[in-house]
């Protein structure tokens, strides 16, 4: 048997900040979860999201640094339409998190943003800019 692919983790430095930008995204993530040190959700389609703070990683992974330079993988939200682009790029970027690229119409056809989650991970909204 092949592997599954199963689930993405984030190392994240404050977990109540991350969850509160994913959170705002649209997921499902229990309230009473701020405080874990690792914190999961299962998303549409059976695929895992789970969150670690450094410091847990830290206690099996001694050695663990958060990576340095740019991120070089990133998560896309697919929202609605080019209006629900707009509105999660407003509210996020209102809320004080870093707006990377800020919506615009896409030369392959969406609306398209870029934010960054309170780890400087990329996260992209999208939406098909027609309904064709």
């Amino acid at each position: 048997m092949a592997p599954h692919f199963d689930l993405i983790g984030l190392v994240v430095s404050d977990m109540a900040r991350s969850l509160d930008f994913y959170r705002r995204l649209g997921l499902d993530i229990p309230p009473d979860a701020d405080t874990e040190d690792h914190v999961e959700v299962t998303l549409p389609g059976g695929l895992r999201l789970a969150w670690d703070e450094a410091g847990m990683v830290r206690t099996f992974h001694p050695g663990w640094r958060p990576p340095t330079g740019s991120p070089r993988a990133g998560l896309a939200f697919r929202c609605a339409d080019a209006a629900e682009v707009d509105r999660y790029w407003t509210e996020l970027t209102g809320a004080g998190f870093h707006g990377e690229l800020a919506p615009w119409d896409a030369f392959w056809g969406q609306r398209y943003a870029t934010l960054h989650d309170p780890d400087g991970n990329g996260v992209d909204l999208y939406a098909p800019l027609s309904a064709g």
